[in-house]
């Protein structure tokens, strides 16, 4: 072999090392809305795990470190991105309405909605889906069994840790629930009172579930003697869950939806969960204008009125896939877009009645998301919830397990809002083995040198945080700022724009008001975003964690 002929291959072999060098992480990363959850998923994956065992570990942690937000009693969506296949992913692991649930069932004699019977109690309990979820990634998407992917969750069930200042504050704010349930109260408060600082909260029926889901996989929860007692507590308390419900729960792996802006391709939730359909939308919407000429004010008018056509579509036509059929294509199209775009005005707004047809007339921090990078460029974005603040308030007698209200999800009566002040229509109406619409949004966000990880919870206001931290993206901050900055909404209904403080400026103010639209300024800020940002081109991973929480990033 001559040396021209040694030194072409040398080249070949330097120029293919340097590309896939690019495409292997120098680093993996994890931002999680708790620190014990993050120091989990940080120990699996030095233990030879992958990110979807990194994933079960993290999920598990932060459903015994952050009973209000999620939990076994809960369920959510995992967004998987499998490096080898270049195949992305969504595990539905969405709660389901009871066999036993009707359309009417929060509903008096008269037609009225009885108050808080969708948030508060057993009735308002869909069938868990987070348990299955940890089996099904363990089996199908995982490296290590459960026993060593659940351990640290265990380990916190049964040893305790003491809770910080966000647990004390969201005890506070239902506390009156709590009291309701002699096992929760027994668990989840000191002497029946908000505990006081220092307090260590200890799982020890938590642990035993975790332990049994661990030996037997998704038998351990759904069958045995976890599912016995979970059923008798329900029943006792007035729920109507059955043995059927509990063996027929089946997670499913759903085609994400996808679209692209501005060079990002974005892959997102797909239904039942309405945040990449209203994300994509909305963005779609917004993509013809050249946004870094437009003065701020101008451009928040502009996301403001994609989001209200965005919302209002998901009013309309969004609900449980297997139940309803949703025109995906239209409402992912560029085209319909344009004719969304076309009674958009620069200097004014569109009032929300003014678009029609409306839904016939007769979700805050509840809920978490952490996202996770391995070595590998396995990829998981997660957003987890028991719905509202530590759900239902209700724990199943002698499990520890905290059951959710996500029942509160569907359109209990369409156009009644929900407890996020969502409106829904007779897609989303409650019918028995249904899963209840979402906002949640766990999103990638890629170019041809970087890759995002994104989510947060929020409510009604997750699918506006994502969009705000996908143009984020596009104008090239880093995830610090993401996850940062000040935040404004708008959701159709009601017409207004929700703001946190320094969100607007009192110019900014003046002039959107000036322009037709109504102004809610929030006293407090909301959102707990964890992201992530691989940048290939400068080789490096950066991880944020919202100040607005008490969440950890780690990348080593």
């Amino acid at each position: 072999m001559g040396w021209r002929m040694r030194r072409c291959l040398l080249l070949i072999l330097l120029v293919g090392a340097a590309v896939s060098a690019a495409e292997v992480p120098p680093k993996a990363a994890i931002a999680s809305a708790h620190p014990l959850a993050t120091a989990a998923g940080m120990k699996i994956l030095r233990q030879g795990g992958n990110a979807f065992d990194a994933a079960v570990a993290v999920a598990a942690a932060l459903a015994v470190v952050e009973p209000a937000g999620s939990g076994l009693g809960g369920g959510g969506f995992f967004l998987l991105h499998r490096a080898a296949s270049g195949r992305a992913v969504m595990l539905d692991a969405r709660e389901k309405a009871p066999l036993a649930a009707g359309r009417d069932m929060y509903l008096d004699g008269a037609g009225k909605v009885i108050a808080r019977a969708s948030i508060d109690g057993p009735l308002a309990a869909g069938i868990p889906g987070l348990p299955a979820a940890l089996a099904y990634l363990a089996e199908n998407h995982g490296r290590l069994p459960l026993s060593r992917t659940l351990a640290p969750a265990i380990r916190l069930a049964r040893e305790g840790f003491e809770v910080g200042p966000g647990y004390l504050r969201q005890v506070a704010r239902r506390l009156e629930v709590l009291r309701r349930y002699p096992q929760t109260a027994a668990i989840f408060l000191q002497n029946g009172d908000k505990p006081r600082p220092g307090f260590r909260l200890v799982q020890k029926d938590l642990a035993k579930v975790l332990e049994a889901i661990a030996a037997e996989g998704k038998a351990g929860f759904y069958r045995g003697w976890v599912a016995e007692r979970l059923l008798d507590s329900v029943r006792e308390g007035g729920g109507i869950w059955q043995a059927r419900d509990l063996k027929r729960y089946r997670v499913v792996e759903r085609r994400p939806v996808e679209g692209d802006f501005r060079g990002i391709h974005i892959v997102s939730a797909a239904p039942p969960s309405s945040g990449g359909v209203v994300l994509l939308e909305t963005l779609n919407i917004l993509s013809p204008y050249a946004m870094h000429t437009l003065a701020p004010v101008t451009l928040k008018h502009l996301v403001v009125e994609a989001w209200r056509r965005a919302y209002r579509d998901r009013a309309l036509y969004l609900g449980d896939p297997d139940f309803v059929h949703i025109p995906l294509a239209r409402l992912l199209s560029p085209d319909y877009a344009a004719g969304l775009r076309a009674a958009v005005r620069l200097d004014k707004a569109l009032p929300s009645d003014y678009l029609n047809p409306a839904p016939e007339k007769a979700e805050g921090a509840d809920t978490t998301h952490f996202s996770i990078l391995d070595r590998e460029g396995n990829r998981v974005a997660a957003t987890l919830s028991v719905n509202y603040l530590f759900g239902s308030g209700f724990v199943a007698g002698g499990t520890g397990v905290l059951l959710n209200d996500e029942m509160d999800d569907f359109s209990i009566k369409p156009g009644t809002p929900n407890i996020y002040g969502l409106v829904g229509g007779e897609a989303n109406a409650i019918a028995p083995g249904k899963r209840m619409l979402s906002s949640m949004t766990p999103t990638f966000l890629e170019t041809r040198d970087r890759v995002a990880i994104v989510g947060t919870p929020g409510g009604s206001r997750i699918i506006s945080m994502v969009t705000l931290a996908v143009l984020d993206f596009a104008a090239g901050f880093p995830p610090s700022l993401w996850v940062k900055w000040p935040r404004y909404h708008h959701q159709y209904l009601p017409d207004e724009i929700q703001f946190e403080p320094g969100a607007l400026s009192a110019a900014e103010r003046r002039t959107l008001q000036a322009m037709g639209h109504r102004l809610h300024p929030l006293a407090s800020r909301y959102g707990n975003m964890q992201a992530i940002l691989w940048d290939k081109k400068k080789g490096t991973v950066e991880a944020a964690s919202d100040p607005r929480g008490e969440g950890a990033s780690s990348v080593e």
